[in-house]
């Protein structure tokens, strides 16, 4: 019974409507209900070599994990960087990396390294960001915290150590989405309209390609998603294209319209950011679903920020 208890618990916890905000298939995760500061700690180093201008992170291991969360731990790494003064809000998830996995451990050892290219320059603008993961292969990948460290702390010549207690995971911002919704009752459809997403312009100059997938759910169900084409980033990216939806009753189901943009690359489609809108959720992203419904067959349209 303690086994089926435990088992419930975690599809409640992988399928309620709150996680369907959670990013890169993991979904962009419901912050309200995790506390401010989570069980255990987290061990990295971190090394700027002045002369090869290259940033050298090592993730080392983890301590005193939940047990319960512990089959199989890893930890994702982002660096991120500050758009510019005019948008400080806004950043850019300029690396990513993962380590390897660890089973059945509450304090897992990865001696994962890590490089990349920095600036000098770039060290004022720039983070590490630490997501500990429990890894599973047939769900969504569950977080048990994060750790932050801003570049500008660190010494140029000497390795840093940390061990940095596990923080509530938030949400950082890469952008704003322009989204139209539009319900038919007759028909019992639903449209979605993908029509501009904006970010910092420093994208411009890297030439990426991305495209959206527009996912809708409905009392837990997932419906068949849909993709639009491809284009070229660009600090306002327009998409104009409509997606069309059976979903009867909306204004009774617990409905959400999951917005994820990817980038696009030979080997790999990292997930560049999401947004969810619907009946559950902040207050303007109910706003809009509320507008929704009382201008039936009129299309409502709303920015939407774009998270990672």
């Amino acid at each position: 019974m303690q086994k089926i208890r435990k088992g419930l618990k975690k599809l409640e916890t992988c399928f309620s409507p709150s996680s369907l905000s959670s990013c890169d298939g993991d979904t962009l995760a419901s912050e309200s209900d995790v506390p401010d500061r989570t069980q255990g700690k987290l061990r990295f180093s971190l090394l700027f070599h002045k002369k090869r201008l290259e940033l050298l992170l090592t993730v080392t291991g983890a301590l005193g994990l939940p047990i319960q969360e512990c089959a199989n731990i890893f930890v994702r790494a982002r660096l991120l960087s500050w758009a510019s003064s005019q948008a400080p809000d806004l950043q850019q998830a300029v690396q990513e990396w993962q380590t390897q996995v660890v089973k059945n451990s509450s304090g897992p050892t990865f001696g994962d390294q890590f490089v990349c290219p920095l600036q000098k320059a770039e060290l004022t603008k720039s983070s590490i960001k630490l997501e500990v993961k429990h890894f599973d292969k047939y769900s969504r990948h569950i977080s048990l915290g994060e750790v932050r460290v801003a570049l500008n702390t660190l010494n140029t010549s000497e390795r840093m150590e940390f061990c940095e207690e596990l923080q509530k995971v938030t949400k950082d911002t890469v952008g704003e989405v322009l989204v139209s919704l539009k319900y038919l009752p007759i028909s019992q459809r639903i449209e979605v309209g993908l029509l501009k997403f904006k970010t910092a312009s420093f994208y411009n100059s890297l030439e990426k390609r991305i495209y959206a997938r527009i996912d809708i759910f409905c009392n837990l169900h997932k419906q068949k998603h849909q993709k639009s084409k491809s284009k070229t980033l660009a600090s306002m990216t327009v998409f104009n294209e409509t997606f069309l939806f059976h979903l009867p009753e909306p204004d009774v189901w617990d409905c959400a319209v999951l917005i994820s943009v990817y980038e696009m690359h030979p080997s790999s489609k990292p997930l560049f950011g999401q947004t969810v809108l619907g009946k559950r959720g902040p207050s303007n992203k109910n706003n809009h679903w509320d507008r929704m419904m009382q201008t039936i067959q009129q299309p409502v349209a709303e920015w939407h920020p774009l998270l990672i």
